[in-house]
């Protein structure tokens, strides 16, 4: 940890991470959810041979390369900003962080590089077996660079398949199957994939029903309709199964996060969901004993039902995690108080270990190393000053998961009703559907956005959940370069974002080829 840490470089350079995470998951959902409708239609166009097909499959190309440039170019950006911001983190995770990251580099990079030129140049230059293998790579290869960066971003919520080794002062991977296939990072995967396929089938709706407003290219624009509206759906009704699966995983591995979540102060046996409710100001960021809500819209039990399984096990609050004392698979849970005390008592450990280590003194080394051992799981606590810390701010992560739930459902019922009217033929006679469709690409995105919120504002203070905070992972930086780069970056983007979203609408004013009128 940083002596003398200034807090603003902590909150300057987190803001500088988010607004560049925030920014490039503006792109990778698209690229995704784009990825697999193009596939679709071209898999289509080889099975029937029919030039409509092909020609639909290419506009909606078009639209996936300008967003997937954009993508690749903020990425970059965000993984540099690991090495620049947060080197401390980066020094004692490397060995375990970086290697899912190598992999998305040398694999996924490679696979997109390579596939994505035969699909966009390939055009009559080699056969319809070969573009079509090259367009589903270029998918692939997507899907497989958003496998292993949520593999590494899984393992920061939930640390596994590692081992400390204080001679280095590192982590170092025990375990690979154990970092890659963690309850985490599996339904992190799906649960992402689904989020990204259910934003491209909206925006696919979106701009097929732009086309039907406007009476250009309705053969076109229905044959989309019916893909991207099949393809929205199942994607909104699969999320709401992997986001239950994730509330067990929040449930046991962060707890905290859960009670953030649903704002909840004190637990109880048989847990009621809040479908929604207004926090009171005074309570969302501070442990409190009164009640939290002006109003809430309750469901008896389905939180202890969502979180164990039970309908009446006890789900802990805010309060109950800070003082412990209550039933765990582990035993009672121990005070925040007591985890800070053996945290410290495992960093001095360490700093005992190494001194020994120096002078050489084995038998002292030894002890040390088995107290810093004892309480290693608690190692990240002991950077902590009050058990206050350990509350992420409460109020934005409550407004943005119960955001992003609502959001779902809208989708769902959505993606209903588009696609009856869409199988019936009756998209046209219904503007106000279509209007509808258009409008909500954006909430897409929103729900995208406030998923990522919700992970990652609701395990604040940890970069690495229990084993390391973000105030022991930053760079020594002056505040003022970290400061100098937000506002450059803020720029840059905002700069790219309006090019981008330029490019974009041009593409599809000029709409796809004459050749699917045909």
């Amino acid at each position: 940890m940083i002596e003398n840490l200034d807090s603003s470089l902590v909150d300057w350079s987190r803001a500088q991470f988010a607004m560049t995470a925030i920014y490039h998951w503006l792109f990778v959902p698209l690229t995704l959810g784009l990825g697999l409708i193009m596939s679709v239609m071209e898999t289509i166009y080889y099975k029937t041979g029919n030039v409509f097909w092909r020609e639909t499959a290419k506009f909606w190309m078009k639209l996936f390369g300008i967003n997937f440039a954009i993508g690749v170019a903020t990425g970059l950006i965000l993984e540099f900003e690991f090495g620049t911001n947060w080197s401390n983190y980066s020094w004692f995770v490397g060995d375990i962080f970086g290697a899912p990251l190598a992999i998305e580099g040398v694999i996924a990079f490679f696979m997109e590089a390579t596939f994505i030129a035969v699909m966009f140049f390939g055009w009559n230059k080699v056969s319809r077996g070969m573009h079509l293998s090259a367009t589903w790579l270029t998918f692939l290869g997507a899907s497989i660079s958003a496998i292993w960066i949520l593999v590494a971003n899984a393992w920061m919520q939930h640390p596994t398949g590692m081992k400390f080794n204080p001679d280095t002062v590192r982590n170092e991977m025990v375990d690979f199957a154990a970092v890659a296939f963690s309850p985490f990072a599996v339904q992190k995967f799906f649960h992402t994939m689904l989020s990204g396929l259910m934003l491209g089938g909206s925006f696919v709706i979106g701009v097929s029903g732009w086309f039907l407003l406007k009476g250009r290219h309705a053969k076109f624009a229905l044959a989309s309709f019916k893909i991207g509206a099949i393809t929205g759906l199942i994607s909104a009704l699969l999320l709401f199964v992997t986001g239950d699966r994730s509330s067990m995983n929040v449930a046991k591995y962060q707890p905290m996060k859960l009670a953030a979540m649903e704002g909840l102060f004190n637990g109880h046996n048989g847990e009621e969901l809040v479908g929604f409710g207004v926090l009171k100001p005074g309570v969302t960021n501070v442990v409190n004993n009164e009640d939290a809500f002006y109003f809430k819209l309750p469901f008896p039990k389905m939180l202890s039902w969502l979180a164990t399984g039970n309908p009446n096990a006890f789900v802990p609050g805010i309060n109950d995690i800070i003082k412990g004392g209550y039933p765990t698979e582990n035993g009672n849970a121990l005070p925040v108080s007591e985890k800070i005390s053996r945290g410290k008592a495992s960093i001095r450990a360490l700093s005992e270990y190494r001194t020994a280590i120096d002078e050489k003194d084995a038998v002292r080394a030894a002890s040390a190393r088995s107290a810093m051992e004892r309480d290693f799981k608690y190692f990240g606590y002991g950077y902590l000053k009050n058990p206050s810390d350990l509350v992420p701010p409460v109020g934005l992560t409550f407004y943005s998961f119960h955001l992003m739930v609502i959001l779902g459902g809208y989708f769902i019922l959505l993606f209903i009703l588009v696609s009856w009217f869409a199988w019936k033929n009756q998209l046209t006679k219904n503007r106000w559907l279509l209007k509808v469709s258009l409008y909500s690409i954006p909430l897409a995105y929103i729900a995208g956005q406030a998923g990522w919120i919700v992970a990652e504002v609701g395990r604040q203070p940890w970069a690495i959940q229990d084993i390391l905070p973000v105030t022991a992972a930053i760079s020594k930086l002056p505040t003022a370069s970290v400061q100098l780069t937000f506002f450059l970056f803020l720029i840059l983007f905002a700069i790219l974002l309006v090019a981008e979203i330029r490019i974009m609408v041009k593409a599809i004013k000029k709409g796809p080829s004459s050749k699917v009128d045909n």
